[in-house]
């Protein structure tokens, strides 16, 4: 294996913060139940655990939500952000709309996405959100699916409801957020929000009723439902505590879309549950407007991806022209954190990047390099207090430490998904004997650390030898020409396979000879030579979900000319 398995750097921890060790041997789930809101009988609502609590508290006048659009900039107190849930929550109960219902969210990130998710969580029914991207038949896989009985969304992209509308029996309302002349089966939010009250009282469920969910798309078939009940709360909470170390004195900016499951539990829910000031920026990746918003906001804990750290280091200085002396931490999260990134950002902002591991159906943090925790660059870190993890050969039985394998969990953590929506089958495909399968390949470190190889379907096994695609990936962003890489293994009559690698070059780079030469000596400099990608090709981009997630399994498909399976939720 490469040296960054045999020889882990580390970068030191923060001081003062409470200690690692202590804090997983000693702890119990029944103990963080005391973080979130729970009535005489047991029940919770995710709603009215993360902003109702704080409304009725001395933070009810802090500002919640700092919201930054094109041409306007908003912001909305804990109180505010109640009330106006509550006025929504209003508005569905008038529609009709009882516990269990599917109400979907079609909108860009603007305010009324926020208030309308809270205000669906409190009636009870369950919150769907879909990307403001998708296009008709990403809409209709996942309004059909999930017999949603109520949509909101805003008069321009009601015209790609409006294409698929008829074929949708269980659609009932479609209420626009933008209109006060509405046609028939449609309300006006704005008219609706201005009648109801702004008192609700809120649905308290009992801890596995669904909350909300999510579609999450496979490299075959259509994307499936993946629901989330209301207990996830718990470990939203503690987990955003722990790992982003949130607090209520934060201003938080974390860049997901809450189409992905982390713009959920970490942009909405896990923060506002821990009283921190979150941030959201309605526009497009641009590093001067980036650093502009951690610069105007002072912003102290920021959570984005990989692949746009990655696009800022390409940016080269432009960090520089801002003050971003207000952050003291930063986390990574949607794929695997290269160890040059990690660097980039000690180089940058003087603080590591701290990347974490956890999945769409997990619903939470699992594996995270811990703020009290020395930061191993290229390595997701140590399980979070309340996981056991373990890595697992084929059956089921654990492998000694160093040894690749399978990445397994025991099934026992809160924001584990509850089902897959009407696709049991699927559900129990997740389950072997005592474990969830996270269908990743791992290794665990002497030291307990966890080094992410890849998907179980992107291993790749040249001439008997098995390659994470990315060690390969890693190795060659190090390249000063090198901005993105995407590694695959491509069919071989000798070797089984051969490693091929996709790469975009850097803004200052051209295709050339010279510089592919010098590409393939840095990379055989740095990889054992079964690891080498025996094929490079240059391209001007590489597909990736709107996560910021390189989706390989594309990039083998046109290699290869195989279908390349659902690609709604791709950029």
């Amino acid at each position: 294996m490469a040296n960054i398995i045999e020889k882990p750097e580390t970068i030191t921890p923060r001081p003062n913060l409470p200690d690692y060790d202590e804090t997983y041997r000693t702890f119990e789930w029944k103990n963080a139940y005391d973080q979130v809101a729970w009535d005489d009988r047991g029940r919770l609502n995710a709603a009215e655990s993360a902003v109702d609590r704080h409304a009725r508290s001395p933070l009810k006048h802090k500002v919640a939500l700092y919201w930054q659009g094109a041409d306007r900039n908003e912001e909305y107190t804990f109180l505010e952000l109640s009330n106006l849930s509550n006025r929504f929550a209003n508005v569905l109960t008038s529609a009709g709309i009882k516990k269990r219902d599917r109400v979907f969210i079609f909108l860009p990130r603007i305010p009324e996405l926020y208030v309308s998710f809270l205000g669906i969580i409190k009636t009870g029914a369950i919150a769907g959100t879909m990307f403001s991207a998708f296009g008709p038949d990403g809409l209709y896989d996942r309004l059909h699916d999930s017999g949603a009985r109520c949509l909101i969304t805003n008069s321009s992209l009601k015209k790609r409801v409006n294409e698929i509308k008829g074929d949708l029996p269980d659609l009932e309302q479609i209420i626009v957020v933008d209109e006060t002349d509405v046609a028939e089966g449609e309300i006006s939010y704005p008219e609706a929000m201005k009648k109801a009250s702004d008192t609700f009282d809120v649905a308290m469920m009992s801890p596995n009723d669904p909350a909300f969910m999510l579609y999450t798309s496979g490299t075959t078939g259509k994307p499936k439902g993946v629901v989330h009940r209301h207990l996830a709360i718990v470990q939203q909470h503690m987990t955003t505590e722990w790992v982003l170390d949130l607090h209520d004195n934060d201003i938080y900016w974390c860049t997901a879309d809450p189409g992905w499951i982390t713009g959920i539990t970490y942009g909405i829910l896990g923060p506002f549950s821990c009283g921190a000031s979150v941030v959201v920026h309605d526009g497009r990746f641009d590093p001067d407007a980036w650093y502009s918003v951690i610069e105007q906001y002072r912003v102290t804990v920021w959570y984005s991806a990989p692949t746009a750290f990655r696009m800022l280091a390409q940016a080269k200085d432009a960090h520089k022209n801002h003050d971003l002396s207000s952050l003291r931490h930063i986390c990574s999260v949607g794929e695997p954190l290269n160890a040059e990134i990690v660097h980039w950002g000690m180089r940058a902002f003087k603080l590591p990047i701290h990347d974490n591991f956890w999945q769409t159906e997990t619903g939470g943090i699992l594996i995270a390099n811990y703020p009290s925790m020395p930061v191993k660059p290229g390595w997701m870190g140590k399980p979070t207090p309340g996981i056991t993890a373990a890595i697992i050969d084929d059956n089921g039985i654990e492998v000694r430490r160093g040894v690749e394998g399978n990445l397994a969990l025991k099934p026992d953590f809160p924001s584990l998904m509850l089902e897959i929506w009407k696709n049991p089958r699927k559900h129990a495909e997740y389950f072997m004997g005592d474990w969830y399968l996270t269908g990743d390949r791992a290794v665990q470190h002497e030291d307990g650390y966890y080094l992410f190889i890849g998907r179980s379907d992107d291993v790749i096994n040249t001439s008997g030898e098995r390659v994470g695609p990315f060690e390969v990936e890693s190795v060659l962003i190090e390249h000063p020409a090198i901005a993105e890489a995407g590694v695959i293994g491509k069919p071989d009559a000798l070797r089984g396979e051969i490693i091929k690698a996709f790469v975009v070059l850097g803004d200052d780079y051209e295709p050339s000879d010279d510089l592919e030469s010098d590409v393939r000596r840095f990379v055989k400099a740095r990889l054992a030579g079964h690891a080498y990608p025996r094929e490079f090709e240059i391209v001007d981009a590489l597909p990736k979900t709107r996560s910021g997630k390189i989706v390989r399994r594309m990039l083998r498909a046109k290699e290869l000319g195989l279908p390349i399976g659902d690609v709604s939720t791709l950029e």
